[in-house]
């Protein structure tokens, strides 16, 4: 049986049609808080936050001996979570810890697989190609480690020999340059840990070991035999060290760079800053008596996320 449609109801449903109720507009909805960003409506509609760490960088990003990734680094990221969650309404929202290493750490953020990176990645123009970066949050100096029976104080001393570094890093890249730049005939070995350059230089395969600095006093800090090696004086490099983001994505960079600048504006970093470099630590509770460095001062006192190593020093 057929059925006759309503004049009323037609007028009610083109009422409606026309954002009209009782002859005023109808309220605009506000699109959701994850509207505009890939990354947080990714992770509101899998209700998942993936965040990857280093395995082995302490202070920055390791496991402690509950196979648990901690760290300064680890530490800012649970604090941009804690935000996520209040933007997106989410308190129970999951968070799955995605170990990464310097070679997977970019790509897995580029492709979406890990929404954000937490370790001790270095902020550069090249780098911007495939992913962004958040604020600084530390600034390091790539120098050169060795023994002390076989001191390497600068590049010069390398000329033809070998030296470590690891890879996919800002070192590495730099080390190649200069080799070709200068002719220095070096010899570059690169492996996939920090530890691993490290013990080239130990076992005497290579000559130097060529690391950030505050991941090199680390590697003494925990090695029994520190007092046989020595780290140069003269920096490399400067490396401002960031969170890492999906590219092309400003809302989640805002938000991420939000909540850094507000632990910078309160001086809660100070407290976070204290616990990883100025107290003893996990597992073997060794303090690396790191003071906070003048260029990392002037980061928190004026936050930028400049690639550029001349702001820096």
């Amino acid at each position: 049986m057929a059925v006759r449609a309503s004049p009323f109801l037609s007028f009610a449903f083109l009422a409606m049609a026309l954002g009209f109720a009782g002859g005023m507009p109808a309220a605009a909805v506000e699109p959701p808080a994850y509207a505009a960003s890939p990354t947080l409506r990714k992770i509101h509609d899998t209700g998942l936050i993936t965040v990857g760490y280093r395995l082995s960088s302490p202070p920055f990003s390791y496991l402690n001996l509950d196979r648990q990734p901690v760290g300064y680094s680890v530490d800012l990221c649970r604090q941009v979570v804690r935000a996520v969650r209040q933007r997106l309404e989410m308190p129970d929202l999951e968070v799955r810890m995605m170990g990464v290493s310097s070679a997977t750490r970019l790509p897995l953020v580029a492709n979406g697989t890990a929404d954000l990176e937490c370790g001790v990645t270095t902020h550069n123009v090249e780098r911007e190609s495939q992913v962004a970066f958040s604020l600084t949050i530390f600034v390091a100096s790539s120098k050169l480690l060795s023994r002390k029976d076989a001191p390497v104080l600068s590049l010069d001393d390398l000329r033809g020999r070998p030296v470590a570094t690891t890879l996919a890093t800002t070192s590495i890249q730099f080390l190649q340059a200069e080799n070709r730049r200068r002719g220095l005939e070096m010899k570059i070995l690169a492996g996939l840990y920090d530890i691993e350059g490290f013990r080239m230089v130990t076992a005497r395969q290579a000559a130097a070991y060529a690391m950030d600095d505050v991941l090199l006093q680390s590697l003494l800090a925990e090695a029994p035999d520190s007092a046989e090696y020595m780290i140069a004086p003269t920096p490399l490099t400067s490396e401002p060290y960031a969170l890492v983001l999906r590219k092309g994505d400003p809302v989640f960079k805002r938000l991420v760079d939000d909540v850094l600048a507000g632990l910078y504006r309160s001086g809660e970093i100070q407290a976070i800053y204290a616990k990883w470099f100025l107290q003893p630590i996990p597992p073997r509770h060794i303090n690396l008596q790191l003071p906070m460095s003048p260029a990392l001062q002037r980061v928190i006192a004026h936050p930028t996320d400049s690639p550029d190593p001349a702001v820096y020093r």
